[in-house]
Formats: structure tokens, C-alpha cells, sequence
């Protein structure tokens, strides 16, 4: 009898294989051996989980004793999908010519500590500026530290790159959009890269949306349509893929060598690429931590300011490990050797801890064995994060609290608010913040 032995009945065999083969169904009832009886105690949920049940039970004649495997094409059969229309600029070429250029003799070649004089006594670190930054003295110091060839007697300097990255609707009516990724350089001032005139803002790759006949694509490979899910994987995808075509043989020679370029003052450097910092929207939907920097969980948020959850926020650091490598295989290999669906259970139980996404990270892939750590170079995007409604909200309830404090607290706001500049060419507002 084999896997027909789980069938109560021959009623309940002819139903169950009738909800799958419509045209076989018309025989099944004239069929001798079918009872209508038995129509009324049919159920395709409970035939279903029968059904798993026998084939999980090793005594079945599928069962890996009997030399049957289950298994799936591997990731790399799957059906892939061709981009086209990527257009990007090399990393060095922009590096090399912004460093030749005679801007560059405003760079801050040579990174500083900043501070407030405000008393003899007393002194307030400032920090403003990028090379200004704990992070770009700790990076210049440690490449001046490492040991040299005998004959490099160049000056060694970071080259701090910040990406950022936006769709951008380019219609008030549409959906027409562009999707590009600019450069800046932290060695710059930031006064001076606010300016359109100053083009500091270098445009490195436009990427390219998912084709418009997506849907029809995937019907005509897997019968079926896609879901948000699949959509939104596919998307995650293309950005490590334009990442990898962005961090090519010439940007890892450099990031692990430095370039030799005479600057625009004349003076030959050799410039290290070891910071790089990205703005993007970069929280996982409905994920199970707040940010990626830590592993402090939403569940934890009452806690927030308490002496417990500032040690959780330092010893829960993301710090970068295989583990996250690993994860991410484990990920792919359910949905594509299992079929398991992107957002599906498996997949969230593998991935959900951490809050991480099935997708491969290009740089960790590929700057990982230099100690990159892929979670100090997101920064915090406050335009996506901390939406204008979100923050008028909090911003509101804060107010309420400062008037029931009573006192001079509503007018101490106040003067705080009078003295703060307004900016150019902007009409000044009611320096009364309750009004």
C-alpha cells in the first residue's frame, strides 16, 4: 500500500486527490469504491499534516534507509535575473583625482583634536568636523604605526570616504525616480561640502530599479506571482551586487596597499582608504533589535536610561564575526535547496535574533580579513529613522512634561531657543517655542 496505507478510506483517498487533480474527479465519483458517507468527516488540513506525519516517519518507504534523498537545485541553479543599465565610476579613479585637484589643498591631511577653551580650568572637546573624530586620530595613528618598506618615507594619510545613498522621486506626478549613490570626503570641511558650487559631491552609481516586468518574469519560471517578500530580497540583492562591482580589484589593491598621489599642494602622500562611513536607511523592518550597532531587543525599550541597559548597549556591541556568515548560509540554503519562503518561519527563527536579512554583506564578503567591522560604518540616517511626524510627536510630549515640571522651566527653554541662529535666508520664526 505504501504512502496510500495513511487514507482512513478509499473515499477519503479519491477526496484528497481529487482537490488536486480536478479532471480525475468525475471517475473518482462514479468509482465503485467511493461512499458519500464519508464525504462529511473529509477534512484537506487534517489529510495534509497525515500525510507530513507518515513522511517523517522513518519506517516510510522514502525515508534515507531506503536510499531516497530530498533535495533541491543548489543557489547556483537558480534562476537569476539580469540588470541592465548600471552605469558607476571606479572608487581609485575619484580618489586619485580629488586628491590631485588643487581642492585638495583644503583638506585636512592630518586629523586634531578640537577644543572649548571656556575657562583656564576647565576645556570641552569639540567635535565638528570628521577629522576632528576620536575615530579618524585612533585610524591615523594606528597606519603611521604599522611597519613600512625601507624606501616608503611618504607621509600616510586616511582617506575617509562617506557614501550615501537615496531613492529619489524625480516627478511631483509618477513614479519616475533615480536611485544614486554620491561620495564625499571627510577631510573636507563640511561648510565646504554644503555647497554646490564647491562640487564636492561626487556621484560614484546610479542603480537601476527592478524591472517593470518582474512579475511577468517570475509567473513564467515558477507558475506563480511573487510576493512583497521576494520583491524587497530581490532589491537587497541588487545593492550587494552594485557593491561588488564598486569594490573591484583596483579599490581592494588600494585599500590594502594606499595610493601614491601627489596632492593639489604639490606634496606626494601615500593615502590609506581604512574609514568608510554609509548613510542609508539600513533598520530591518519589524526586526527584533532596535538598531544594527547592538543587540538590545524592543522588549527592552522600558528599560531605556537605566544603569542595566547601558551596559547591555556596550557588552551586546555587534562586533564582526562568521557567525553572521554562517547565519546567512544556513538562510539560503532553506529557501533555495528547501523552498523555504524568504520570510518564512525557518528562515526568521535562523535570522530574527540578530535582526539580520538573508543576503550576503559585499563588505563583509570581501574587506572581513583587514578587521573591517561592518557595523561601525552605518551612521545614523535621522531622516529615515526619526521621521518629522515621529519626532514632532516626542517632541510635543517633552514640552508637556517641561510645563508640568512648573518653575522656570518653560522660560528657560525659551531663552535657550531665542539664542539659537536662524539660518541664511530664512525667515526667522517666534522665538516663543510654546506658542
Amino acid at each position: 500500500m505504501g504512502l496510500y496505507q495513511v487514507y482512513p478510506t478509499h473515499s477519503t483517498l479519491f477526496l484528497w486527490t481529487g482537490t488536486t487533480l480536478d479532471t480525475r474527479l468525475t471517475t473518482f465519483l462514479n468509482d465503485n469504491a467511493y461512499n458519500q458517507n464519508d464525504v462529511h468527516h473529509f477534512n484537506v488540513t487534517q489529510e495534509k499534516k497525515l500525510v507530513a506525519r507518515y513522511l517523517e516517519d522513518q519506517s516510510n518507504p522514502f525515508s534515507a534507509s531506503n536510499r531516497w534523498k530530498e533535495s533541491s537545485p543548489p543557489e547556483d541553479d537558480a534562476p537569476k535575473l539580469k540588470i541592465q543599465g548600471v552605469h558607476h565610476q571606479s572608487l581609485v579613479k575619484i580618489i586619485t583625482e580629488v586628491f590631485e585637484d588643487h581642492a585638495a589643498t583644503t583638506f585636512h591631511m592630518t586629523p586634531f583634536h578640537q577644543m572649548w577653551k571656556i575657562s583656564d580650568e576647565q576645556s570641552i572637546e569639540v567635535f565638528s568636523e570628521v577629522y576632528s573624530l576620536p575615530a579618524m586620530l585612533k585610524a591615523y595613528t594606528e597606519i603611521n604605526s604599522l611597519p613600512h618598506a625601507v624606501d616608503d618615507n611618504l607621509e600616510h594619510v586616511v582617506a575617509s570616504l562617506m557614501m550615501y545613498s537615496n531613492l529619489t522621486h524625480l516627478s511631483n506626478f509618477g513614479d519616475t525616480s533615480l536611485w544614486p549613490f554620491y561620495l564625499f570626503f571627510g577631510k573636507e570641511s563640511k561648510y565646504t561640502c554644503r555647497k554646490p558650487t564647491a562640487s564636492a559631491c561626487h556621484h560614484v552609481a546610479y542603480i537601476p530599479s527592478i524591472p517593470d516586468d518582474f512579475q511577468d518574469l517570475y509567473f513564467n519560471i515558477f507558475g506563480d506571482t511573487s510576493s512583497a517578500e521576494v520583491h524587497t530580497h530581490c532589491k537587497w540583492e541588487l545593492i550587494q551586487a552594485i557593491w561588488k562591482l564598486l569594490l573591484d580589484e583596483d579599490f581592494m589593491w588600494a585599500y590594502e596597499h594606499g595610493l601614491v598621489i601627489c596632492c593639489g599642494d604639490r606634496v606626494t602622500h601615500r593615502v590609506e582608504v581604512s574609514l568608510i562611513w554609509i548613510l542609508i536607511a539600513r533598520i530591518k523592518f519589524l526586526g527584533e533589535c532596535l538598531c544594527p550597532c547592538c543587540l538590545v531587543k524592543k522588549a527592552d525599550v522600558p528599560e531605556m536610561g537605566t544603569e542595566q541597559n547601558m551596559c547591555d548597549h556596550m557588552i551586546l556591541q555587534c562586533v564582526k564575526n562568521r557567525a553572521h556568515h554562517k547565519k546567512i548560509d544556513c538562510a539560503h540554503k532553506l529557501i533555495f535547496e528547501h523552498s523555504t519562503p524568504v520570510d518564512g518561519r525557518r528562515v526568521k527563527s535562523v535570522l530574527n535574533s540578530e535582526s539580520l536579512i538573508p543576503t550576503h554583506n559585499t563588505f563583509l564578503d570581501k574587506l572581513y580579513t583587514f578587521g573591517f567591522n561592518l557595523f561601525l560604518m552605518l551612521v545614523v540616517d535621522m531622516l529615515h529613522e526619526f521621521e518629522l511626524d515621529v519626532w514632532k510627536a516626542i517632541f510635543t510630549h517633552l514640552l508637556c512634561i517641561v510645563h508640568a515640571a512648573g518653575g522656570v522651566a518653560v522660560q528657560e527653554l525659551n531663552w535657550r531657543y531665542a539664542i539659537v541662529p536662524s539660518c541664511p535666508n530664512v525667515q526667522e520664526g517666534d522665538n516663543q517655542v510654546f506658542q
